[in-house]
């Protein structure tokens, strides 16, 4: 167990100190306009039209729609409207869950930790898969135990519809068909990126932590990105 805690604490250090090296080495890459931003997913569909004799062709990609939930408060919240203009990290979990989810969460702690002075730009937000189980006084059970901040760190429950319907058409986090029904049931390690207007831009294993740090990266850039469009 002292060497499972020592891992973490160690994982949880490396992420912390590797976010101001990240944003001196992209700073200086956005100096010299090299900078590789991160791409956007999923293609709705390619506009075309003729424009002096020739074909013009418009990639249009997936803006997610908005989700309305209780979040660990008892609040009813609106992730397009009441995060408007934030970056958005999004996973979904239950809290009884013992095989990823807690690493997950730990690794979304860790997230939460290294972004501490840009908790007004990027919000982390939890869905359980579990709503039947996990009332919202049971996910603010949940969200002390890995000391999230309330306002910063989402944690959600409601209707399992709505939930499953946004992890599957929204984010696209499953190809397996189904209703959100009793018997359907949606388990990811994927933790999905959203920018300020909600086209996804990354997807990541929410349980390794090389790619905790690529999603660290990808934040900064689009906390820059967001910035150059201002």
């Amino acid at each position: 167990m002292a060497r499972k805690n020592s891992k973490r604490y160690i994982i949880g250090l490396a992420v912390a100190l590797l976010l101001p090296l990240s944003v001196f080495y992209i700073t200086r890459k956005f100096a010299v306009g090299v900078v590789k931003l991160p791409k956007y997913y999923i293609i709705d569909r390619i506009d075309s039209q003729q424009v002096s004799g020739s074909m013009k062709y418009d990639t249009v990609f997936h803006k997610v729609a908005d989700l309305q939930l209780t979040n660990q408060l008892g609040k009813m919240v609106s992730v397009n409207n009441d995060l408007k203009g934030k970056i958005v990290v999004v996973d979904f979990f239950f809290s009884h869950c013992t095989s990823t989810c807690p690493k997950q969460t730990r690794n979304m702690a860790m997230l939460q930790k290294a972004f501490k002075k840009n908790d007004t730009a990027v919000q982390f937000v939890s869905i359980t898969v579990d709503p039947v189980r996990d009332s919202f006084p049971a996910l603010r059970d949940y969200a002390d135990k890995y000391e999230a901040n309330h306002d910063h760190w989402w944690f959600l429950t409601g209707d399992k519809r709505d939930i499953y319907d946004y992890a599957r058409n929204q984010l696209h986090l499953s190809v397996q068909p189904g209703d959100g029904g009793a018997d359907d049931f949606i388990h990811t390690e994927k933790f999905v990126l959203l920018d300020q207007y909600r086209y996804i831009r990354g997807y990541y294993d929410g349980t390794d932590g090389a790619e905790m740090k690529r999603c660290s990266d990808d934040i900064v850039l689009l906390l820059f990105e967001n910035k150059h469009r201002e």
